[in-house]
């Protein structure tokens, strides 16, 4: 099979608008969190997130075209606009039959649901005459910016969207790996947006007891592997990858970032909100991914751990840690500690963490944490509070979502 290149990256996070702003930020142990701006939470148990600060859309998108748009398609936009632009790419200027060989796959979890919300409330204060707006359905629709982003850049090869909740947006480069190692695409655009900073977002997750309650002390909140986490912190934004066939970027002259060695997919399948306890399936899709990259355990040096700061969550997931890597000593961190949980979109962002991370031989830490659980296994290696400086040359990305979903994905040092 062919191999893969990480050739662009795009960003917009909590903690920066662009891929260096957001890496500084990272490596500083800085939290994204804050008051909730978005609307009115004085009424919500939770009051606060990691919502995108200083976004200006029309730094991508006319202005009078902006209102065609959900945010979660605006970030999307963005996001790749500027991966687009470091790769040194420029689709438009390509024959059409170049691009019939460029593609895109892009992942959501909740796609327009501020669209719906907004919607429904006008339909519902109303007299009951349906007066929608006509672009409410391609607005809403968690496919659409998969397409936005092809009709932009006119790419007429692979296009559509993954929804495995958490690990959307981590399915869907692996998506785009397979796509390319398989001969079916040259280049392709791929990551995950989410803009579920929403009334009804908050409120769900919060009546399922997901969200952390700590309003008083909203910067230390997101504290996975803390023995005092309340569970996780909603954020939102947007992560994209260029990903190219090896040779292609090779004759191109390309900067490549790293390689893209291995992806694994897999399935609780016990529970639809809950992980399970054993770390089964996240064991599963980590053993998949080693597997599909055609290395041992103990060549891994750094796995950015989904954990999202929930009680089970955290603790499953070392558990199955630790029955793939036992005693290696590979370094664990927890970034959502920083971002918050992006939902559909934290994969795609983590996977920039993780390919930065060993580009730059740094890996970044766990903040916010007091004191371990004493609940979580012995013997392994949390990146605590500092980042620490390392010569990294493989790293494993993982992401779980509701419905059990696993995907786990393994990028190597070029």
């Amino acid at each position: 099979m062919k191999r893969v290149a990480i050739t662009g990256l795009g960003a917009i996070t909590p903690l920066g608008n662009s891929v260096q702003e957001f890496w500084e930020n990272i490596v500083a142990g800085k939290s994204g969190a804050g008051p909730l701006t978005k609307f009115d939470a004085s009424k919500f148990k939770t009051r606060f997130g990691c919502e995108v600060k200083n976004f200006d859309p029309t730094e991508y998108i006319d202005k009078k075209e902006v209102k065609k748009y959900d945010l979660f398609s605006q970030y999307a936009i963005a996001a790749s606009d500027q991966a687009i632009k470091d790769a040194g790419l420029d689709f438009t200027a390509m024959p059409e039959e170049q691009r019939y060989d460029v593609g895109v796959i892009w992942a959501s979890g909740n796609g327009g649901i501020g669209t719906f919300e907004e919607q429904l409330k006008e339909f519902y204060a109303g007299d009951g005459t349906p007066r929608f707006n006509p672009y409410f359905i391609p607005k809403m629709i968690v496919d659409i910016a998969a397409g936005a982003i092809s009709i932009r850049h006119k790419l007429h090869g692979p296009n559509y969207c993954t929804v495995s909740a958490c690990a959307s947006s981590n399915t869907a480069i692996i998506s785009a790996f397979d796509t390319i190692r398989l001969g079916k695409a040259t280049i392709m655009v791929a990551g995950g947006s989410e803009a579920a900073i929403t009334p009804g977002s908050v409120g769900g997750f919060g009546a399922s007891q997901a969200l952390s309650k700590n309003n008083e002390n909203a910067l230390h909140a997101s504290r996975p592997f803390d023995k005092l986490r309340d569970g996780f912190v909603v954020g939102e934004g947007a992560g994209a990858l260029i990903l190219e066939e090896w040779d292609h970027a090779i004759a191109r002259g390309a900067n490549i970032y790293a390689e893209m060695v291995g992806g694994g997919m897999a399935a609780d399948a016990y529970h639809l909100t809950g992980t399970h306890p054993e770390g089964l399936g996240a064991a599963l899709g980590m053993t998949k991914a080693l597997s599909d990259a055609g290395i041992s355990a103990k060549d891994v040096d750094y796995i950015n751990a989904h954990a999202t700061s929930t009680h089970i969550g955290d603790i499953s997931e070392l558990i199955g840690i630790k029955r793939v890597f036992g005693d290696s000593g590979v370094l664990i961190s927890a970034t959502k500690s920083m971002t918050g949980h992006l939902l559909g979109a934290a994969g795609a962002i983590e996977s920039l963490i993780c390919i930065l991370a060993l580009k730059n031989g740094i890996v970044p830490a766990t903040i916010n944490i007091e004191e371990l659980d004493p609940e979580l296994p012995e013997g392994l290696n949390v990146v605590i509070n500092n980042a620490v400086a390392r010569d990294l040359q493989y790293v494993l990305n993982n992401t779980f979502g509701f419905g059990g979903h696993v995907a786990s994905s393994i990028f190597k040092k070029y």
